[in-house]
C-alpha cells in the first residue's frame, strides 16, 4: 500500500492547479493580483465594535497591578 500526496489546492484566483515556486498560486501575476487585493483593503477581516457602557472610550493604558 502506497500512500498518495495529498490533491494540490487550485490556485486561490484562478483556480488552475498550483506551482510550487508559486504556492499557493499558480503564476507570479495570481501573486501579485492576491497582493494588489491586500494592499487596497479589497480584503478585510470583519471586525464588531462594541460600545461601552458608560460611552467613554476604553482606556489604553495598562491596568494597574492587583493587590494580594
Amino acid at each position: 500500500m502506497v500512500d498518495e500526496p495529498p490533491a494540490a489546492k487550485p490556485c486561490p484566483i484562478c483556480g488552475k492547479p498550483m506551482v510550487e515556486k508559486y504556492k499557493p498560486f499558480c503564476s507570479s501575476r495570481c501573486a501579485d493580483v492576491d497582493l494588489h487585493r491586500w494592499l487596497t483593503g479589497a480584503y478585510a477581516i470583519p471586525v464588531t465594535e462594541e460600545d461601552d457602557e458608560d460611552g467613554e472610550e476604553p482606556s489604553l493604558a495598562p491596568a494597574p497591578p492587583r493587590e494580594r
